[in-house]
């Protein structure tokens, strides 16, 4: 078949890339704080701050100290908090039982934050490995096996306590088989119809998420075990396709590819299939490999940063979560070319 596009000399691309007007005028993608949700770690207890040593510029906090980090994502621009807790060891069980305590840290960070911001969007994790003294995102059976259906009660359970807190998007991402709908259906009995769900719907079993577990806490307890029995296979795609059409199926509103960068042809594959609101999170060893490399003089950080997030966008992505929201949000807002 012949190219519609004109041969040299009569074509040349690079008549559009010549000035700066051009370039933003033909420009196919496009970064705004529109497309960022912003994770942040949250602590029990007033006026605490904790480093995470593996993500540099990232910070465990109680809530009186997020609060200011709230107000400042609004006045970027940035839609919404995804909240991640930092539990105890003594609430910590093999049940994960504090998972669903309706006057837990995320609820009560929850109930915080839409006291003081009610137009700032809430989101939670519904997830066990925080609060399961073994580290895993589910219940275990007598050989250590994760069991799908007692973990999926639980789950039922605590992203229950989040929508009465007043969270407006619970996300679980546990990858348990039938959690969706579980959630769903549990939401729809309990008035909360309004209540969205962003499933973590193709989340593979990756070597990304070291720094992530270090701030939550979950690492030391999973120890040598991994997740690979719920968790997806890196080597896979098609069945990345058959995760989220059930997901679909079962009631989510969006859906989420994770990690990202990575991942970025399994994200255009979803988008292109379901065309549904379709989310990629830039993981934690995502973010470290950045600031690492930056900090060793190895990449530009704000160009690297910006180009990494542009590639979401390029692939389809809808919104990314990214610990760099801020840092882009105001780069953005000084008028980034990106």
């Amino acid at each position: 078949m012949s190219t519609p596009y004109a041969s040299f000399p009569a074509g040349r691309p690079r008549r559009l890339r010549r000035d700066d007007f051009t370039r933003r005028l033909v420009r196919e993608n496009r970064l705004s704080a529109d497309d960022f949700i912003y994770p942040v770690f949250v602590l029990q207890g007033q006026g605490r701050r904790e480093a995470v040593p593996s993500m540099p510029g990232v910070e465990r906090l109680s809530l009186d100290l997020l609060l200011p980090v709230a107000e400042e994502c609004l006045a970027l621009g940035i839609p919404a908090l995804a909240l991640f807790p930092v539990i105890d060891a003594s609430l910590k069980d093999a049940q994960g039982s504090e998972a669903a305590n309706p006057e837990g840290l995320i609820p009560a960070a929850v109930r915080g934050l839409k006291a003081r911001f009610p137009e700032l969007g809430v989101m939670t994790d519904v997830a066990l490995d925080p609060y399961t003294s073994h580290g895993q995102d589910g219940l275990l059976d007598e050989s250590g096996y994760i069991l799908n259906d007692p973990t999926v009660a639980q789950l039922v359970k605590q992203a229950l306590a989040h929508a009465a807190a007043g969270a407006d998007i619970v996300a679980p991402s546990d990858m348990m088989d039938g959690r969706i709908g579980a959630v769903r259906q549990a939401l729809e009995a309990a008035g909360h119809i309004h209540t969205r769900i962003m499933a973590y719907s193709a989340k593979y079993a990756s070597a990304f998420y070291g720094p992530f577990r270090d701030a939550v806490g979950s690492a030391a307890s999973l120890g040598k075990s991994n997740k690979k029995v719920y968790q997806m296979d890196p080597a896979n795609s098609n069945e990345a396709l058959r995760e989220v059409a059930l997901d679909i199926a079962e009631g989510a509103d969006m859906v989420m590819v994770k990690p990202g960068l990575p991942y970025l042809d399994v994200l255009r594959r979803v988008k292109d299939e379901f065309a549904m609101p379709t989310f990629a999170y830039q993981v934690s060893g995502e973010y470290a490999m950045l600031k690492a490399a930056a900090q060793n003089g190895w990449l530009a950080h704000d160009a690297a940063m910006l180009e990494s997030l542009l590639a979401f966008k390029r692939a389809g992505a809808d919104g990314v979560l990214t610990y760099f929201a801020r840092e882009a949000a105001r780069l953005l807002k000084s008028g980034a070319p990106y």
